[in-house]
């Protein structure tokens, strides 16, 4: 069969036109080949018209291109006078060579034919001498031709003397097989001479035959016969032309029927692989289930080979056979991987159907059974592949789902912390196992395996690709930030507790720092390069575009989880503001219950930050004091104090009132809202702005009464002081809570703030009933 040519790439087919240049005598004929079918504007025509070509682009081209074009060809040109140069220098360094090995050949020839001369006189010497030898003993030789011609004569006439005792003693030791060799071999003697000299033997041998054909006939349409054992009588009784074409419909049916015993099945392949390894450890003469399956297939493959013999026109039933065993090893292999499954198993199974297949191969080449297996085999080794990544993230999910996250386990305990200590183990421990695992296929030694380790190194690469790209998205999920189709897996945001939201924020944190620079050292120690065929559908492993994905899911998560904080505080906020009539309220008499509410939630926060994120750099954000807008709460009593005597209760309010407009209008301009960062500080700060921007929104959509905007005025008094201990900005939180008390004076109907010491009276009775609730807990806690 013809081979097709390869076609030649751009540097070949210069090469070979330079050759031409070079050696043909004539420019033309080098390049017939080429100019007859070039155009005007082949350059490497021949025929090529620089005028035209040079008309042709500047029709064509602007001026970019045709910089470009001319950038391209000094290139080409520079190129060009390269190759030419190296050309020359290599072929004159050949010319030298044959040039000197032709002067030492004339050196050396020189004296030959004297030589030559005297060998052929001493073989014409040794030719007559052994024609006198040959000569004297050709008498002797023919005698002793004729004796062994008469002992070999001999010998075949006492075999067929000796020929039906033989058959006897093998009909009683059922060696049938040497019996039919015994018998075909005297047959030519036998038909010769069976009526005269020998008669007597051939009777009786018939007779013995006889009783062959009849044991021979018993073992084929025996069941309890093995299916080698009665193709091997098929095949004896063929060679004693007993017509056996009738029987080929049964015995390839039993030989259909012997598939099912064949088959890997999945529930048997942990056991098969446990098997076959322990039986390389240790040599045993028991017949354990790798044994049994080999003797099987080997069975099998004889049956086969010896009804190939017999029936040559069922080779293409056998095939359909062979084809049928070979695709059911594959589904179960299939279906054997969708358990958990290592790599040694799996390479031990692999191994088995491999064997099985190289014997099948043997008897049936034509079948390609090893290129059928061979593209079985890349189906479920990427399956495998696919599915250890599955499990992965099975186990990486599992970790982060066992723990029962509860708030009382938070508050009291550092279960969050736990849980992401045991994520980082299950992400690095499983990353490990899995470059072991596949560092064993890669290492298999195997026929299959040799020709997939391309194939294998690029299905790792664009695993870890998908691996981790799924991984980021499970974790969105998790969190509750996307939704899934999968209930098992998307949970309401509402079932979702905000510390394992902090959790993931942190394990994404990570993976981009720890985990994909180690997995990208890995890749590049023992999986690089690769089949591109295998990942043409996707890129490959780009460590740098997972480190930007895990960096904006990190970021997404921490939003993620100071929403959901902030929306749980708002809840208690909004029942704050939406409960009372605020038109009627009563004056106050304490700080509302809510204010506990709330720093109870903050203080949940930095529980929960505490255990997950490392600690910042605490610099804490005061308010300038140049433009008097940030007076202690003691000089503004000393001052409203020293005019009590001079203003009446209704101008001092206006005047507070008018004082607070005007700072607010000469404040210097506070940044609210920054960058979250990954520090406690950050985030807690972050969720206390949130909170009294919702805070300030809820004011605004309410009507107030003097003892309502009074309670108000009450309650941001109070928060100042420890607001202020929790956040790194206090100049923002000053701003805002400042921001709280204008939106409630806007909606107030009549504006007459509490005197300073009546609000510093209400606010120490309150901090006196919080640490006397604090002891009382702190002694049940030390007695319990």
């Amino acid at each position: 069969m013809a081979t097709e040519v390869a076609p030649m790439d751009e540097k070949a087919k210069r090469m070979r036109d330079l050759l031409s240049s070079f050696y043909a005598p004539d420019p033309s004929i080098s390049a017939s080949g080429s100019s007859i079918n070039a155009s005007f504007d082949n350059i490497n025509s021949t025929s090529f018209d620089a005028d035209q070509y040079m008309d042709l682009m500047i029709k064509k081209s602007n001026m970019e291109v045709l910089l470009q074009r001319h950038v391209q060809m000094a290139a080409e040109i520079k190129n060009l006078d390269t190759d030419l140069q190296m050309l020359v220098y290599e072929n004159y360094n050949k010319f030298i060579s044959a040039t000197d090995t032709i002067k030492r050949m004339k050196s050396n020839i020189f004296g030959m034919e004297g030589n030559m001369d005297q060998l052929l006189q001493k073989i014409m010497s040794v030719q007559s001498r052994s024609d006198g030898v040959n000569t004297s003993l050709f008498e002797k030789r023919e005698h002793i031709e004729k004796l062994h011609r008469t002992r070999n004569l001999l010998r075949k006439v006492q075999f067929i003397y000796d020929l039906p005792a033989r058959l006897q003693k093998c009909i009683k030791s059922e060696a049938y097989g040497d019996a039919v060799r015994f018998y075909t071999g005297a047959m030519p003697i036998l038909k010769v001479y069976g009526d005269t000299s020998f008669q007597d033997c051939r009777r009786a041998s018939e007779e013995a035959i006889e009783i062959i054909i009849k044991n021979l006939q018993a073992k084929l349409f025996s069941d309890s016969e093995s299916i080698q054992a009665r193709a091997e009588a098929a095949v004896l009784l063929k060679q004693l032309d007993v017509p056996v074409d009738s029987l080929k419909a049964k015995l390839l049916e039993k030989l259909e029927q012997s598939l099912d015993g064949l088959q890997i099945k999945p529930e048997d392949a942990s056991k098969l692989a446990e098997h076959n390894d322990s039986s390389k450890d240790e040599e045993s003469n028991d017949q354990g289930p790798a044994k049994i399956h080999e003797d099987a297939v080997r069975g099998f493959s004889e049956a086969m080979r010896a009804y190939r013999e017999i029936f040559p026109d069922s080779e293409e039933r056998l095939f359909k056979l062979a084809r049928a065993l070979t695709t059911m090893y594959f589904e179960n292999m299939e279906i054997y991987i969708k358990k958990r499954v290592s790599a040694a198993d799996f390479l031990r199974i692999f191994r088995i159907i491999w064997e099985d297949v190289v014997l099948m191969d043997e008897v049936l080449p034509e079948a390609a059974l090893s290129d059928l297996s061979a593209e079985a085999a890349q189906v479920t080794l990427k399956q495998f592949v696919a599915r250890t990544f599955s499990n992965l993230q099975q186990d990486i999910s599992d970790t982060l789902l066992k723990f029962d996250i509860n708030q009382k386990e938070i508050v009291d305990g550092e279960v969050l912390k736990v849980v992401l200590e045991a994520s980082r183990k299950a992400v690095l421990q499983g990353t490990a196992d899995i470059f072991q695992d596949f560092r064993q296929l890669l290492d298999e030694s195997s026929g299959i395996f040799v020709k997939m380790k391309d194939f294998l190194v690029g299905w790792v690469q664009k695993g870890f690709q998908d691996f981790f790209r799924s991984l980021e998205a499970h974790f969105l999920v998790l969190s509750g930030k996307t939704s899934s189709s999968n209930e098992t897996e998307g949970k309401s945001s509402e079932k979702i507790h905000a510390g394992l939201i902090l959790v993931l924020a942190q394990l994404c944190v990570f993976i981009e720092q720890k985990v994909i620079p180690r997995i990208t050292e890995e890749i590049a120690a023992s999986f690089s390069g690769g089949n591109s065929q295998a990942y043409e559908s996707g890129p490959a492993f780009i460590p740098g575009e997972l480190c930007r994905v895990f960096h904006a899911a990190s970021e997404k998560l921490l939003q993620h989880y100071i929403d959901t904080r902030t929306q749980k505080i708002s809840v208690v906020l909004r029942k704050r503001f939406k409960t009372p009539n605020w038109v009627k309220h009563k004056e106050p008499r304490e700080v509302h219950m809510f204010v506990d509410m709330f720093l109870q939630q903050l203080e949940e926060v930095g529980k929960e930050v505490k255990q997950i994120l490392p600690q910042g750099t605490f610099r804490k954000h005061k308010r300038s004091d140049s433009n008097g807008s940030n007076t202690t709460t003691s000089s503004r009593s000393n001052t409203l104090h020293s005019d009590k005597m001079a203003r009446s209760n209704s101008q001092r309010a206006r005047s507070q009132l008018f004082e607070t407009h005007l700072a607010k209008l000469f404040k210097q301009k506070v940044e609210i809202f920054t960058k979250v960062e990954f520090t406690q500080e950050s985030v807690v700060t972050t969720v206390v702005k949130l909170c009294l921007k919702s805070l300030q929104e809820y004011v605004r959509l309410q009507t107030f009464n003097r003892s309502g905007f009074q309670q108000i005025q009450l309650d941001i008094q109070f928060l100042k002081a420890p607001l202020k201990e929790t956040v790194e900005d206090e100049a923002a939180i000053d701003f805002l809570l400042d921001e709280v008390i204008v939106a409630a004076s806007e909606r107030c109907l009549d504006v007459i703030p509490l005197e300073p010491p009546i609000l510093d009276k209400l606010t120490q009775a309150k901090l006196a009933k919080s640490k006397e609730h604090n002891n009382n807990n702190n002694n049940n806690t030390i007695s319990s």
